[in-house]
């Protein structure tokens, strides 16, 4: 049984690591406040509690973050790999994923924060292990220098911060950003309509393809889309990197080819403390191309810090 919000689409899905984190989706509402008001925002997540008879009862949750015109299921194969030694949300940011889209509010750092925030306080409530992927590293970044005292460790995996952002898109006229959006769902289901052409293709491939997809069938993905690119996004998070006093474990695809690689070095001499790590035969989202890998060296981090 597959959650009601979820897209017709969804039934095409094949992958059953993907299938598995569907079945588990929730989407609960969360109270937000804002300066305006409080404003409910049915969240997706998933939550993998720890059998109190684990060895690890009392480690630190992990939350996952995940990248730009994403959703969780980039972590589809992750997610399962850490749920044996600690407690896993997996959660759609505002403005992505199956997170519910609310056009009275901006999607933009200062919302992405504050949602985050109400969602750490509400349903977690304590300080956490914060796992951001891409974008998602500059979330957690902004969100551990905002509420220090909600991130026990940061873990930045091939993160936006030093590049990767929008910063001209706050100078863009909106005709051009919804080109731009439109652009982004072509080139996905170009690709999925060319794959599906031809029968020798690899269906893992395809499956990924549709699950890169599937949410751009919620409502109002193209208009968070782009009300986040016309904010700038996380254009002036570079300078405020090395304020950073988590301890901070990068894991990098040592192939990375949205990023590159000269970030990787970057992140590790502006954070205090910091470890690197490249990961082998991964691109720009290892969590999906050597999850076994990523998963190793994440509770190897955890451990060692007593998280």
């Amino acid at each position: 049984m597959k959650a009601d919000f979820l897209p017709p689409s969804v039934v095409d899905i094949q992958d059953k690591d993907a299938i598995a984190l569907l079945q588990q989706l929730e989407r609960q509402v969360v109270q937000v406040p804002f300066e305006q008001g409080t404003t409910p925002i049915a969240t997706a997540y998933v939550h993998h509690s720890l059998d109190q008879s684990a060895s690890r009862s009392n480690a630190t949750p992990i939350l996952l973050l995940h990248g730009f015109d994403s959703s969780l299921l980039e972590f589809r194969r992750l997610l399962p790999l850490l749920a044996t030694q600690h407690e896993i949300w997996g959660l759609d940011l505002f403005g992505s994923g199956f997170t519910e889209y609310v056009p009275t509010l901006a999607v933009n750092p200062q919302t992405i924060r504050q949602h985050l925030l109400s969602v750490v306080e509400t349903w977690i409530g304590q300080p956490v292990v914060l796992v951001g992927a891409s974008l998602g590293g500059a979330v957690a970044i902004d969100f551990a220098l905002n509420y220090p005292n909600w991130v026990r460790s940061l873990v930045l995996i091939d993160s936006v911060g030093f590049s990767g952002s929008f910063p001209v898109g706050q100078f863009l006229p909106h005709p051009l950003i919804e080109l731009g959006a439109n652009w982004l769902h072509f080139r996905k289901q170009a690709a999925l309509t060319a794959a599906l052409a031809f029968p020798m293709i690899d269906p893992t491939l395809i499956d990924a393809l549709r699950c890169s997809l599937l949410h751009h069938e919620m409502p109002g993905w193209k208009a968070a889309i782009a009300s986040f690119t016309q904010s700038g996004g996380y254009a002036n998070l570079g300078d405020r990197i090395a304020q950073v006093n988590h301890p901070t474990l990068i894991l990098w695809g040592e192939a990375d080819d949205v990023l590159g690689t000269d970030d990787a070095t970057k992140f590790e001499q502006a954070i205090s403390g910091s470890q690197l790590i490249w990961i082998r035969e991964a691109a720009h989202v290892p969590h999906f191309d050597q999850p076994q890998s990523v998963a190793t060296h994440l509770l190897t981090f955890a451990r060692c810090l007593g998280n």
